[in-house]
């Protein structure tokens, strides 16, 4: 087992509709507006970006995401990732109810060299970290969509 290797899936359940969501997840450049750990996002060209993160733990994950999907149709955002973090992330936007159910899911693979060295005493509290960033950005989105 690569023990820098991950993949995760988070649901979102949102009072908003989908195309409103799927809206506010399109724009990349204003995740730090809502989401605190997604410290910067700097645009490189139309479709690829420099992202820097910061969840509960003491160091920034930085890499370059590049447009792969957007498909308002079928309410899919794809990523390619690569610096600190190297493989790709998807939203899925759909309806659920009255509301909206986004999926996140995420394969990665680490490169940052001091993570790496950590990948087995330290794979639990990565992976905590992660699952604190995405209720912190659970937190932010829904209170973002009521302000809006």
């Amino acid at each position: 087992m690569d023990w820098s290797h991950y993949r995760f899936r988070t649901v979102w359940i949102l009072r908003a509709p989908p195309t409103t969501v799927f809206a506010v997840l399109e724009r990349a450049e204003d995740y730090p507006d809502w989401w605190p750990q997604v410290r910067e996002v700097d645009p490189i060209d139309d479709s690829s970006g420099l992202v820097r993160i910061r969840a509960a733990l003491p160091y920034d994950l930085t890499f370059t995401a590049r447009e792969v999907v957007r498909d308002r149709t079928a309410g899919v955002l794809e990523i390619e990732m690569s610096g600190d973090l190297d493989g790709w992330a998807r939203w899925t936007v759909g309806a659920h109810g009255t509301g909206t159910r986004v999926r996140y899911d995420q394969v990665v693979d680490v490169s940052k060299p001091l993570l790496r060295r950590l990948a087995v005493p330290g794979r639990p509290v990565f992976r905590a970290n992660h699952r604190l960033m995405m209720r912190a950005g659970r937190r932010g989105l829904t209170a973002y969509l009521e302000a809006v």
